[in-house]
C-alpha cells in the first residue's frame, strides 16, 4: 500500500510541541487527515488544540510497513510519534 506522510507539530496545553506523523493511504483528503489528527490528539488529552495546515503538512509518500498498513485498514490512519507525545 502506498501511503502519504503528513509531518505534524501541535502545541500542547502545557506549551510543549508535539511532533508526530499522520500516515494515511495515498490520496486521502487533507480534511480527513486533520480529522484523524484531532482524533489522535483526543486520545492524548490534547483535544481542542490547533490542527490546521499551519501545523500539519504533506511530507512524502512511501510504501507502508505491515504494521502501518494494518492500522490504516483498521482505523484509517497510523501515528508515528516522535517528540513530546506522552
Amino acid at each position: 500500500m502506498k501511503v502519504a506522510v503528513w509531518d505534524t507539530y501541535v502545541k500542547r496545553k502545557d506549551g510543549r510541541i508535539m511532533h508526530f506523523d499522520i500516515i494515511v493511504e495515498d490520496g486521502t483528503s487533507q480534511e480527513k487527515v486533520f480529522e484523524y489528527g484531532k482524533e489522535y490528539l483526543k486520545t492524548k488529552g490534547e483535544e481542542g488544540q490547533e490542527l490546521t495546515s499551519k501545523e500539519c503538512n504533506f511530507c512524502h509518500t512511501e510504501e507502508a510497513t505491515p504494521e502501518v498498513e494494518s492500522s490504516i485498514r483498521e482505523k484509517g490512519y497510523y501515528i508515528y510519534e516522535m517528540e513530546n507525545c506522552n
